[in-house]
């Protein structure tokens, strides 16, 4: 393989990794790094934009090289394809006998042709029509939650706004039963550290469990849904079929958590996220109170500036050249995502500065490219449009109130608690 084409023309930097006693030049772990990353992401980018961590795991931070892994060919996101080493071993310290958690059913963890056919499968309900078709009842509920907000003045807005707008978006889309929301809040956001570099045992163990808790919860709202078929997601996939091929019951199971877990997730993050950000630049928000066209491209915007996933990985199926740096068969590459959408190389010297006009702003990966392109990107859209075009209209005085905590996730970044004051 050949490194991209807008890559060809950088000197090429001869790089080695570090001795295991010298402090990484990526150290996720690093106190306040998850409040704020991007510091870290633009040393890196500087010093080694091909880097491997003294974990055996590699970080890419550019945005030609993280673009052009998101669409390789030869990638694979199966673990089965890592080769030996010190990656491997640290999992199977930090997890012990239990093995990693999260079973690699989910259409996230597959590979083609099995990915092609569990996507095919899930796919009909993620149309552009179909979507669409939803937004008088996301605006309905987006209506009804600044009522409250309104009411109370000073709120949470993740607790008012970001978290239960997604949560009960994809409820009603899979249809399942009355459920625990605040357990299954806690879970999922457990689960979802699986998806980031992790060295604690305890932590291993947290994860291992909510997962198993989670994949009963699962397993349950399927087995009430076949008694309680419905026009819903849940009941499509259970009777899901593509020329005789229908999902197993593990893979439906894995489907339901993926589409659950992943469905409000991530637009949490990019709404809190979002908004914090405006709030943070009242100059652009103001502009978005003037010009409400300015919506589609203020969501694209808002997910270059701070991306809702930070990482993306792939396998290498083979070695790998890029920068003049050679990345080998079987290595677990980080594709930094957050990163590339602030590489002054691709986005020019205003990367690290919010632009609500900014003309090329849907050129970023946040949503990842390729067949694992974020099956959900168009509903993201859709909530985060609705809801930020509706609460910067309705409270013209919404300013933060009190400090932003963060959720201390490294890959599924976002605040965890947002205090503001409607005015």
């Amino acid at each position: 393989m050949t490194e991209p084409l807008a890559a060809e023309a950088q000197t090429a930097a001869s790089q080695t990794p570090e001795p295991e006693a010298a402090e990484p030049l990526f150290n996720p772990f690093a106190p306040g790094f998850t409040d704020d990353p991007y510091p870290q992401y633009a040393a890196v980018r500087a010093a080694a934009p091909v880097y491997q961590h003294s974990f055996g795991f590699w970080i890419l931070t550019r945005y030609a090289d993280v673009s052009w892994l998101l669409r390789a060919p030869g990638m694979s996101v199966e673990d089965r394809n890592m080769a030996d080493g010190l990656l491997l071993q640290l999992r199977d310290v930090t997890y012990g006998d239990n093995g990693e958690p999260v079973n690699a059913l989910s259409m996230l963890d597959r590979d083609p042709p099995d990915h092609t056919r569990l996507r095919k499968l899930v796919s009909k309900a993620f149309t552009p029509r179909a979507i669409e078709a939803l937004r008088p009842r996301i605006t309905e509920l987006v209506d009804g939650m600044l009522d409250t907000i309104a009411e109370a003045r000073r709120v949470d807005l993740v607790d008012a706004l970001a978290f239960p707008l997604p949560f009960a978006v994809i409820a009603e889309m899979l249809g399942t039963p009355p459920a625990d929301h605040e357990r299954i809040r806690e879970l999922s956001g457990t689960v979802v550290r699986s998806l980031e570099p992790v060295a604690d045992p305890e932590l291993a163990a947290a994860i291992i469990a909510a997962d198993a808790e989670l994949t009963g919860i699962a397993a349950e709202m399927i087995a009430w849904k076949r008694d309680n078929p419905a026009d819903d997601l849940l009941t499509a996939l259970i009777n899901a079929e593509d020329h005789g091929d229908m999902l197993g019951d593990d893979e439906l199971v894995a489907q339901t958590l993926l589409l659950y877990i992943a469905g409000h997730e991530t637009t949490v993050n990019l709404i809190a996220g979002g908004m914090l950000a405006l709030l943070r630049h009242p100059g652009q928000l103001g502009l978005l109170r003037r010009d409400p066209g300015l919506v589609p491209n203020t969501v694209e915007e808002l997910l270059r500036y701070d991306s809702p996933v930070q990482a993306s990985r792939r396998i290498t199926l083979e070695p790998v050249t890029l920068r003049g740096v050679t990345i080998p068969a079987g290595a677990f590459v980080m594709a930094s995502l957050a990163s590339a959408n602030r590489d002054q190389e691709f986005w020019g010297p205003d990367a690290d500065e919010l632009r609500l006009d900014r003309e090329n702003a849907r050129q970023h990966v946040s949503f990842g490219a390729g067949h694992h392109h974020c099956l959900g990107a168009s509903l993201a859209r859709l909530e985060a449009g609705i809801a930020l075009e509706r609460i910067a209209a309705r409270f013209p005085g919404l300013e933060l109130d009190g400090d932003v905590t963060w959720n201390g996730r490294i890959n599924l970044r976002g605040p965890a608690h947002l205090p503001v004051s409607a005015g």
